[in-house]
């Protein structure tokens, strides 16, 4: 993987499952350099119902459980963006300039791969809904490019190809279907930030005079599409984006929709190029989750976990981690204070808001992205796209 310079099963019944407070058992980032790919797990299965949650009462879970169901994709790409838009419907962008989407809950995924694009490095995609979609090409230079689609990929524009060489952009998200941001490491020592109040139909590079300073060797990583983040549930104009690579891994918030910013460090260890915060979420304004930890294989990941219930302000580590490197992270829609973490050696269930882990899956994913309908998505490495399903 490289480094980002220096690199959402019906509702009804995913709702029962996750009132009974979900016991599932159901990857390189990027950032100035080649990172081995982490060799592909066996994804475990079953799944049994814990007794109660932590908002509420017990519901019956179904007798099989759920997990992870491997859906067919038909190639090999690494996908490490994913937008879920409901439980039938969603995108995944990866290597090679590839796309998919699926309208039919993954039975089938249809290839929308932008046309020429084979050269391009996708690391986010961000659905505005079935037909809408962005997605960011990383690199330096012109290699950092947003493309658009309004007809669920037949055709694409290229909204934004950037032309100063010093800019490398890692990730982009939307606060509503019209006001999105990307993010790219620092330019002039400033994180950089574009802007778009279309659609996605145009962009524009937004004033650095709200962007705190960064450190020496700060970057985002470009691991999941979930360096840069709103919360799930708006709209709004809160936006937070989260590093590594600079002595503290920290995270930076806008109130404003993107000019003005503060940041605060981060329990998550920092000191290292490959070390730092690799995923955000948010479920609301106050509550969020960050990941990350040390992406190379083998290297230990302390504190690889945190929480927030003041909007970022302060940061609390996890009493029990996951036990690895960690690069996505997403809320259980409709459960309270659920959440999954994934990353190359396996899936964290979280039933208290972050504060305890426990690995629930050891299939290899990068990221995981869960639709306000509870229809949830994980992808990785080798084509690996699954869904949350009943077993």
């Amino acid at each position: 993987m490289t480094r980002g310079r220096a690199g959402r099963a019906g509702l009804t019944g995913l709702t029962g499952l996750l009132g009974a407070a979900l016991a599932l058992t159901l990857a390189a980032p990027a950032r100035a350099g080649a990172i081995p790919a982490a060799p592909a797990a066996p994804t475990t299965s079953a799944a049994t119902a814990a007794s109660a949650t932590a908002t509420g009462p017990a519901a019956p879970a179904p007798a099989a459980g759920a997990g992870w169901r491997l859906t067919p994709t038909g190639t090999d790409v690494r996908f490490r963006g994913l937008a879920a838009v409901d439980h039938r419907t969603a995108w995944a962008a990866g290597s090679r300039g590839t796309v998919l989407r699926t309208t039919d809950a993954g039975r089938s995924w249809h290839d929308v791969s932008p046309p020429g694009g084979e050269g391009l490095e996708l690391r986010d995609v961000e659905a505005l809904d079935a037909r809408r979609a962005v997605v960011l090409a990383i690199g330096e230079g012109e290699a950092s490019r947003l493309l658009r689609t309004e007809d669920g990929g037949a055709t694409w524009t290229e909204a934004f190809r950037n032309t100063d060489p010093r800019a490398f952009y890692d990730c982009v998200t939307f606060l509503d279907r019209r006001h999105g941001l990307a993010l790219s490491d620092p330019v002039d020592g400033r994180f950089r930030i574009l802007s778009t109040r279309d659609g996605g139909r145009t962009w524009e590079v937004l004033p650095d005079a709200g962007m705190p300073a960064a450190l020496p060797g700060e970057a985002g990583f470009a691991a999941s599409g979930q360096c840069l983040v709103t919360a799930d549930r708006g709209p709004g104009k809160d936006v937070w984006f989260a590093t590594g690579g600079g002595a503290t891994a920290r995270v930076f918030h806008s109130a404003d929709g993107g000019r003005a910013w503060t940041v605060t460090d981060s329990p998550v260890p920092g000191g290292d190029p490959a070390r730092g915060v690799f995923g955000l979420a948010f479920r609301d304004r106050d509550h969020g989750l960050a990941v990350g930890g040390d992406y190379r294989a083998g290297q230990p990941s302390p504190r690889a976990a945190a929480v927030t219930a003041d909007g970022g302000r302060d940061w609390t580590p996890a009493g029990t981690p996951p036990p690895a490197y960690r690069s996505g992270v997403a809320w259980l829609p409709h459960a309270g204070t659920a959440a999954l973490a994934v990353g190359p050696t396996g899936t964290d269930l979280t039933r208290d808001g972050g504060r305890t882990w426990r690995t629930v899956d050891t299939g290899s994913y990068d990221t995981v992205d869960c639709a306000p309908d509870g229809g949830c998505w994980a992808s990785g490495e080798k084509g690996r796209i699954a869904r949350l399903a009943r077993r």
